[in-house]
């Protein structure tokens, strides 16, 4: 049967996630959450804070999307003690570790002090090096106490969607010096029959001159096997290779890997155990330039 490619609608990208957690592992799937933490110094500002996204519980890990410090600020234990509250959220929501990403002129000694490791380790097209580390919660670490711990007095609270705002533009604003803001180019497609029928989809998105990033890709059941995904993964390829990307990345868990293993996905970080039972990987393929 010919299919064709189509925008996805709204209905069906939800549609794509409702049934790729039905095809995961029982104890992988869970709600959706997100918190921010916020510090605040005697005049009310926010001095610092962070952004978790709790969508990776689903993988019995807390993921750390944000963690940020004014530069006045810094070096006091401010970070630690966010970083604590993190960990305690954590291990309340029942999650096993705490994931996040930073680069090489970023902090990744700050976290390996606190019990963090690199599972992952990315050169991006800049020249700097992105990292993703892990800690496991369940494992038994001395706590890190930092030399300087003035920072103790400001207390950390829960923050709100205009805390949020203000704790990405720092960050935002520390990053600028070392990397471009890049441009990204969604791909939210499907493949229908010609009847209209839906068959298969994907969403994903490029960042132009850096990376590609499949986040969900979904054959119906009764249709797979036929390179219908794999059809949908080239696609996500070609828009990459088309807008400067040197790569494609993803990330898969052991009860799919093997699909994008066929497809020459390469494991670039891996973690064991985790939810329980199950490994988890981040997978990257390199491209060709375009000419």
């Amino acid at each position: 049967m010919e299919y064709t490619i189509e925008d996805l609608i709204k209905e069906e990208a939800a549609y794509i996630g409702e049934k790729i957690n039905e095809i995961v592992p029982r104890e992988v799937d869970a709600e959706v959450e997100e918190f921010v933490l916020k510090v605040e110094n005697e005049a009310g500002e926010i001095v610092g804070g962070c952004v978790a996204e709790a969508y990776e519980y689903r993988w019995s890990r807390m993921f750390l999307d944000t963690l940020w410090v004014d530069e006045r600020y810094r070096h006091h234990g401010i970070g630690s003690s966010i970083l604590r509250e993190v960990e305690r959220i954590a291990r309340e929501k029942g999650c096993r570790v705490v994931t996040l990403g930073t680069a090489s002129y970023m902090a990744r000694p700050f976290y390996e002090k606190h019990g963090y490791a690199v599972f992952t380790t990315l050169k991006k097209a800049n020249g700097y090096l992105s990292y993703s580390l892990v800690k496991y919660l369940d494992r038994e670490r001395p706590d890190y106490v930092p030399t300087d711990n003035s920072g103790a007095r400001f207390r950390v609270s829960p923050g709100g969607e205009d805390d949020t705002e203000r704790i990405l533009k720092g960050l935002s604003e520390y990053s600028e010096a070392y990397e471009p803001e890049y441009e990204s180019v969604d791909f939210c497609k499907k493949l229908v029959d010609r009847d209209g029928n839906f068959a298969a989809g994907v969403i994903a998105d490029v960042e132009k001159g850096a990376a590609g990033f499949v986040e969900a890709l979904f054959v119906e059941e009764p249709l797979r096997g036929q390179g219908l995904g794999t059809r949908l993964l080239r696609e996500v390829e070609a828009l990459a290779q088309a807008n400067g990307a040197s790569m494609v990345l993803t990330s898969a868990g052991d009860w799919n890997v093997a699909f994008f293993r066929k497809n020459g996905y390469l494991p670039r970080g891996e973690l064991r155990d985790v939810p329980k039972g199950h490994d988890c990987y981040e997978l990257y393929k390199t491209l060709e330039r375009a000419q």
